[in-house]
Parts: structure tokens; sequence; C-alpha cells
């Protein structure tokens, strides 16, 4: 009599690696791409992403809008002390103003574009 071989199992399917980012960009560009625009976070973009020149753009870009803001907000507190009323409403308009400056920075650069404010970006651009 003959023996019973063995059931037979497919073979384990082949594993998936994804393929390398292109242009030599990190599999987490879009977390720096965020992160550029989060006030002092963009150090971590400026610091950790040296070979990607679009992330590096947009790390030295929100650094120096981080900059400006800081400027604006000492202009404002100064200005206030002067204009007791109207200074509310001035820190308040400054405050929605900076946010949909980084919101629409943040979305502009996960669209792989860029966001050009006149002054701040050429400033940014000799770094």
């Amino acid at each position: 009599m003959s023996e019973p071989s063995p059931p037979s199992y497919p073979p384990p399917p082949p594993s998936y690696t994804p393929p390398p980012p292109a242009g030599g960009a990190s599999s987490n560009r879009t977390l720096m791409l965020v992160l550029a625009y989060l006030g002092p976070l963009a150090l971590i973009p400026f610091l950790a992403e040296k070979n990607d020149p679009e992330v590096q753009w947009h790390a030295k870009h929100g650094l120096v809008l981080v900059c400006a803001e800081i400027l604006v907000w000492i202009l404002c507190t100064i200005s206030s002390m002067f204009l007791h009323c109207l200074g509310c409403f001035l820190w308040a308009a400054v405050g929605i103003v900076i946010l949909v400056v980084h919101v629409l920075c943040i979305m502009k650069a996960l669209q792989g574009q860029r966001m050009i404010i006149p002054g701040l970006s050429e400033f940014a651009d000799k770094f």
C-alpha cells in the first residue's frame, strides 16, 4: 500500500516592501512639512531633513514667519498700552490673521506648492 502524502500548503505570499520615496525624500515628509509651520517646531525639519531642499525651504520660511510674528506681537503689546480698548481688537485680529496664514502655508506645502509672502520669503531665501 502507498503511504498517504502530507497535505500541500500554498507558498507564503511575498512580503511587500514599499518603494523608497522619490528624489531622496524621507518617508515622513508630510509630517515635516506640517511641522515647518508650527512655530518653534520648525527647527525639527530644519535640523533633521538636510537632504530635502523642499522641506528645508518650508522650514526656513516657517522660522522666519515665527520671528516676524514675535515682532508683530511686540508691536501689538506696545500699541495696546496706548490704545487700551482697541488693543484687544488688535490682538484678536492679529491672532486670526496669523492662524489663517499658518493654515494656508500648511495647505500649500502639502499640495507641493510654496506660499510666497512678500518681504518674508525673500528674507528666508537668503539663508
